[in-house]
């Protein structure tokens, strides 16, 4: 089965063709980075303007390359979570083609792709375990079973570890977005005169919260300005080194909470290569193994949807002919199979 995933929750177009018989994967990825950047965020009509602009022909490129629209036998959308207009685009783009075609057609939850990403590689985890969903909108422990089976272990009480790379890469007059700018910054130093709290962690719980580390910065900011390349490259390393020390403190007492010994990251932080290399280090430690995604599969793609949606559709799951979107979704209500 061939199945089309489209991904337009954001700020990023993703279009791609999952063969669930040879796994091949085609895709296409328009990201819309440079149309928010004087804004310094996602401004989502300008989002749904350009999903508009770019999924349609991003699409036909796609089919032409695998054999035609006729060899697609189900459509995969994103449903939610994310901007509604954005979300809007990408429902319809897969209804109009479904009931052109007559083909089965399944909204995916966006989170739930970012979850299965890894699974796209030869070198995927069983089940159970615990994943950890790290992004500009998303930041929880997960303790997964089996697909759609979930259960959120702890999650952000305030800012996305995403959201507070960027508010803080902002800070430091660094542009849009942030999050691997300020990454490449604290990679020019290898120490810090600075320490940044590590929040939440000397309670017992797996929530999470990071705007208080935004605050720290801005009060070091404020008190050491004019910053000079040193002092900014210093205070990016102890705020990355802040973040990622608490999610490891968070990753091992999830581990500890549910006896697993299998950790998978998804979401755009997980790119970050220090976050990679600290995990990956905690797990051998630990005897147990970490699992990453491509680094073209961290952020969002078209790719995660088809595959996610594949999974469904092969369970005999699809759309009524009737659609609606979802700009909040929770993880845990989605059924299993």
């Amino acid at each position: 089965m061939k199945v089309l995933g489209l991904e337009s929750s954001c700020d990023e177009t993703g279009i791609a063709i999952f063969d669930t018989e040879s796994k091949e994967i085609s895709q296409r990825l328009y990201s819309q980075i440079e149309r928010h950047q004087e804004y310094g965020g996602v401004v989502p009509e300008l989002a749904s303007r350009d999903h508009v602009a770019k999924a349609a022909p991003m699409i036909q490129d796609i089919l032409q390359e695998c054999g035609g629209v006729e060899s697609i036998d189900a459509i995969a959308y994103t449903r939610g979570p994310g901007l509604i207009g954005a979300l809007m685009v990408g429902a319809s783009i897969a209804r109009g083609i479904s009931w052109a075609l007559d083909k089965p057609v399944l909204g995916v939850h966006h989170m739930e792709g970012h979850l299965l990403a890894p699974m796209l590689g030869d070198d995927h985890p069983e089940y159970p375990f615990v994943a950890l969903l790290v992004s500009g909108g998303h930041t929880m422990l997960v303790d997964v079973q089996a697909v759609g089976k979930y259960r959120i272990l702890g999650e952000s009480l305030d800012d996305a570890v995403g959201e507070a790379f960027d508010k803080t890469a902002k800070l430091l007059g660094l542009p849009y977005p942030g999050g691997p700018q300020l990454a490449a910054l604290a990679d020019q130093t290898s120490q810090s005169r600075f320490r940044f709290p590590r929040p939440m962690t000397n309670r017992p719980g797996l929530e999470f919260s990071f705007s208080g580390l935004k605050t720290a910065a801005l009060n070091i900011i404020q008190q050491y300005s004019p910053l000079d390349d040193l002092l900014r490259a210093e205070i990016a390393h102890a705020f990355q080194h802040a973040v990622v020390d608490t999610l490891r403190i968070k990753c091992a007492r999830a581990l500890d909470h549910t006896g697993y010994s299998r950790l998978v990251i998804a979401g755009g932080v997980g790119a970050n290569q220090h976050l990679r290399a600290v995990l990956t280090t905690m797990l051998e430690q630990r005897g147990g193994r970490v699992y990453f995604p491509a680094i073209e599969y961290c952020t969002d793609n078209g790719a995660m949807i088809a595959y996610a949606g594949a999974l469904r559709l092969n369970a005999g799951q699809a759309d009524e002919n009737v659609y609606d979107v979802l700009p909040r979704w929770s993880l845990e209500s989605l059924p299993g199979f």
